[in-house]
């Protein structure tokens, strides 16, 4: 058997069925951060099977401290649309150039972002930019005439959430360096979002388990009763 490293002891000693504060999950890994900044992460396992489309959960929510994430944006858009997407700072603006770049595998973004006029380009991207997640939709404000503020937001620290097929909704909210209310601003603003969020087809407990980790830290339950509306 290989020889546990101490920081694994440590966490081998961890009460695996403890339910933390949010207060206390952070504090629990800082405790064990590593060498870099690390990603803090929430997993939020939901009662809904998103194979049923009206127990689908996605949605929008801006993160009031930020991410911490350089996020890229890419903004289909003409004239003074794209010009206004520039000097909001869009990494990549265009139109059928953008399309063929993407097409030639260059979808190094965070967010697509495009004007409502530009869907006719954007649906030939269906098949490249759906599996990544990165269509536009206007559900999600990612179509808009207002490309302008939909940059700022993305810049500022707007984050997309979506439920997987195991019916578990992954977010960062920041980084370990970041302090405690900056890191519980964007707990409360997700987990909120969350919920306002059940779908009419959900059944019995909606939230059903919480989990604070960080990118090389330990999986920490938090008490439901830090979930408003939980």
């Amino acid at each position: 058997m290989a020889k546990q490293t101490k920081k694994q002891k440590i966490r081998a000693a961890l009460d695996g069925e403890k339910l933390y504060t949010v207060t206390e999950a952070l504090a629990t890994l800082r405790e064990h951060k590593s060498k870099f900044d690390e990603t803090v992460e929430v997993a939020m396992n939901l009662g809904v099977d998103p194979r049923h489309a009206d127990q689908m959960v996605r949605g929008m929510v801006s993160l009031p401290s930020g991410t911490g994430k350089d996020v890229k944006v890419a903004v289909f858009a003409r004239g003074d649309n794209a010009e206004k997407a520039l000097a909001a700072g869009a990494d990549k603006v265009g139109a059928e150039d953008l399309m063929e770049d993407m097409q030639n595998g260059n979808l190094n973004y965070d967010r697509v972002i495009a004007t409502p006029d530009m869907m006719g380009v954007v649906g030939r991207l269906g098949k490249v930019l759906g599996p990544k997640g990165l269509m536009p939709n206007p559900k999600l404000g990612t179509v808009t005439p207002n490309v302008e503020q939909a940059v700022k937001d993305a810049k500022a620290g707007q984050v997309e959430f979506r439920v997987e097929k195991l019916g578990i909704i992954h977010s960062g909210l920041g980084k370990l360096s970041f302090s405690d209310d900056a890191l519980i601003a964007n707990f409360k603003a997700l987990t909120e979002a969350v919920v306002k969020a059940k779908p009419s087809g959900a059944k019995g407990k909606y939230v059903r388990k919480v989990t604070l980790t960080s990118s090389m830290g330990p999986g920490l339950k938090v008490d439901l009763a830090e979930v408003e509306g939980a």
